[in-house]
């Protein structure tokens, strides 16, 4: 990773929200987790993604083929 690079995904991060893990997405990331054969912490991931509406950006092949998801490869 260069310098840049750094520097433009720590402005991501600072401009970030957290999110708690609660019942609801444990739940749904159950579900996820059976239906798209996900290890629980991408299931825990991909819920909280689908609950909130956002996309994720990923080099994890567990996700390659799911909606929301911008793979790339390494």
């Amino acid at each position: 990773m260069t310098p840049d690079t750094a520097v433009a995904v720590i402005d991501i991060m600072k401009n970030s929200i957290v999110i708690n893990l609660d019942s609801e997405i444990a739940l749904l990331a159950s579900d996820m987790s059976k239906q798209h054969k996900l290890p629980m912490a991408d299931s825990i991931i991909y819920a909280t993604a689908e609950l909130y509406d956002a996309e994720i950006y990923t080099q994890d092949k567990h996700f390659e083929n799911l909606d929301r998801i911008r793979y790339f490869s390494k």
